[in-house]
Parts: C-alpha cells; sequence; structure tokens
C-alpha cells in the first residue's frame, strides 16, 4: 500500500510526531482529509508547579482539536481569567515563604488550571498519563488519537552559557531563549519506555510524518526516547517530515536558538540534514520545504531524501490541509522509490 498513489488510498493511517503549537495547528488541518490519525505527543516540556503536574504539549493539542485553545495566544483556554495567578503573586509579594514556590514568569490560567488539578490527581492515584491524556481527548473529542510519547518522567532542562541549568520552559517563557544555550538534557529519556500504543502506531502506520515542530525540544525530545527512534528507522512505513524553518528563520518560536545552540543553521537544509536520511541510518524518506526554499529540493534528492517545495505557511485550516495533503502525497507517491 505504501507505494500506490494518495490518491487512490482512503483510511490512511497517519502517525505524527508533534509538539505543541505548531504541531496542533498541523494536526487540526490533517485531521480534514478523514484519515485515522495518531499524534504521538512530546512530554519533554512537562514541568510541576505548586504541586500540579503539567503538560504543555498535550494540553495545546488537545485544546486546539477541542476547539477551547486561545486564539490569540495560541497556547490555554479560549475566555481565560487569571485570578488564581493573580492571587498567588500577591501570596508571592508578600510572603517569603511563599515568594519560594511561585514562578513569577509561569501563569496558569483558572480554566487551564482545572486541567492541570485533574490530570495530577489522576497521576497521585496512580493513573498513566497515557491513560489520563485518554481521558482529556474523551472531554475534548480530539477526532485524532493523542498519546504522549512516555509515561515515564521525561524533562528537557537547559544548560546555559554561564554554566548554570534551568527546566526548559523556564529558557522558553522566561527568557526567551535569548540566554545562549550550551546544550540541552533530556532527563529521564534514556530509561524511558513508550506510552503503550506507541510503537505500535508507528509500526502499524502507512505514514509516519514529523510535523512541522522545533526539531530539537519537541521532534528531537520524543526520539531521544530511544525505543521510538529505533522505530521510525524500522518501520515500513515511508517517513515525511515537513521543515519548520522557511526562508532561514524559524516559522514559530525561538527553533533558531535551538538550533544554534546543537551546532545545526536555521535553514530547511540544514534540519532535514540533521534528521538524516533513512537509508543511511537517519530518520527521514522525504522532506517538504517552502517554495522560498525550493533551492534545497535538489541538494537534497542528491543526498537521497526526496524532496518537494510546497507552500508551508499554516495561514488557515485549508492552507494547513494542503500541507498535510502534500506530505501524504510525497510519502505514499514515492518517498522510498
Amino acid at each position: 500500500a505504501h507505494l500506490e498513489s494518495y490518491g487512490r488510498l482512503r483510511d490512511v493511517r497517519v502517525t505524527v510526531l508533534c509538539g505543541g503549537i505548531g504541531g496542533a495547528r498541523f494536526l487540526l488541518g490533517l485531521r480534514t482529509l478523514g484519515h485515522d490519525v495518531t499524534a504521538v505527543a512530546n512530554t519533554g516540556d512537562d514541568l510541576t508547579v505548586l504541586g500540579l503536574r503539567i503538560s504543555p504539549d498535550v494540553d495545546s493539542i488537545v485544546y486546539t482539536l477541542g476547539g477551547g485553545i486561545s486564539t490569540e495566544r495560541g497556547w490555554g483556554r479560549e475566555g481565560e481569567t487569571f485570578r488564581v495567578r493573580d492571587e498567588l503573586t500577591a501570596y508571592a509579594e508578600s510572603v517569603a515563604a511563599a515568594s519560594a514556590l511561585v514562578p513569577s514568569w509561569f501563569g496558569l490560567g483558572d480554566l487551564d488550571l482545572a486541567t492541570h488539578l485533574i490530570r495530577s490527581r489522576w497521576l497521585a492515584d496512580g493513573v498513566a498519563l497515557s491513560t489520563a491524556t485518554r481521558w482529556l481527548c474523551e472531554r475534548w473529542r480530539t477526532g485524532v488519537t493523542v498519546i504522549p510519547a512516555t509515561d515515564d518522567s521525561v524533562e528537557t532542562h537547559v544548560h546555559l552559557n554561564d554554566a548554570t541549568t534551568v527546566h526548559f520552559q523556564e529558557w522558553w517563557v522566561r527568557f526567551r531563549a535569548q540566554v545562549p544555550a550550551t546544550h540541552f538534557e533530556v532527563r529521564g529519556a534514556a530509561a524511558a519506555t513508550p506510552a503503550p500504543g506507541v510503537l505500535e502506531a508507528i509500526a502499524e502506520a502507512d505514514v509516519v510524518l514529523f510535523a512541522p515542530s522545533n526539531p530539537v525540544v519537541s521532534i528531537g525530545v520524543i526520539l531521544e526516547v530511544p525505543a521510538i527512534a529505533d522505530a521510525v528507522r524500522s518501520t515500513s512505513a515511508p517517513v515525511v517530515g515537513l521543515s519548520p524553518i522557511i526562508g532561514g528563520a524559524a516559522v514559530r518560536g525561538m527553533a533558531d536558538a535551538c538550533l544554534s545552540a546543537i551546532g545545526v543553521s536555521t535553514s530547511a537544509e540544514a534540519v532535514a540534514r540533521h534528521y538524516g536520511c533513512r537509508r543511511d541510518g537517519g530518520l527521514i524518506d522525504g522532506w517538504l520545504v517552502d517554495d522560498v526554499d525550493e533551492a534545497a529540493v535538489g541538494v537534497l534528492r542528491e543526498a537521497g531524501i526526496s524532496c518537494r517545495a510546497v507552500p508551508l505557511l499554516m495561514h488557515d485550516v485549508d492552507a494547513t490541509a494542503a500541507m498535510a495533503r502534500a506530505a501524504l502525497d510525497l510519502a505514499l507517491g514515492g518517498a522510498r522509490d
């Protein structure tokens, strides 16, 4: 089936490795094509604040697919209020014992807080993160199977050039990735096992896609779980990625700072080479670049990576659906030829 034209296939089983905001928006477009979609979500951004376990990327995906995401911010809930955050800030400003507990740079909205409360209670009762995520999807009617990459605790920490180390969320939210990083440490990943269903979703897929998510701290962190990287390398499905870099700049966020920290140039071609051609032990068979990066097509083809240039800006759901359709067409129309 993998060698048939996408136009002749129905009910394609698509497994997508993805991060939060960009990955969620990509899934929104992909979902409209009517295929069987499973999203394997990054958990490296997860952290504990005030005793609550927060899964930013999982929540962004669930809220977006469920129609509850804040369209203005791109994260958190639509119609959000922040009365609890403001009250916590008041405590932190007036009580020394509270100031160390309340991170001023990380604010939880009141509606969002309900998700963290219920998930944290489930986890405390021994429920796995993947099960808790499935229950959240029931409430939000996501239309996509969402699985965290692992049920184990995996957190990304950033080593800074002043020899200090901070959680990725602090580097990203508080410092806006402006403090240079020397490297990223994905704590717990090497010993982690994939969540139930992850390996099956990769092995049984007709197509595996890398969403246009951060290649270092989203897709890269998922692949830090050894069994997941092995599954991607060994699946019989074609593996195609969509570039998160357009015209030498990150589409969203500070992916350039992440790429710089690991010595990779901020270009569509460089990210494809970072993932590597599967026939040579890498991770991808095909790669979509934006029209402005068309010069990379021939170069990557010579490197063994099937490549096409198409519009990759997710202006709206229709534009995103066209991107997803192009990725499936590349995969099933010859990414392994």
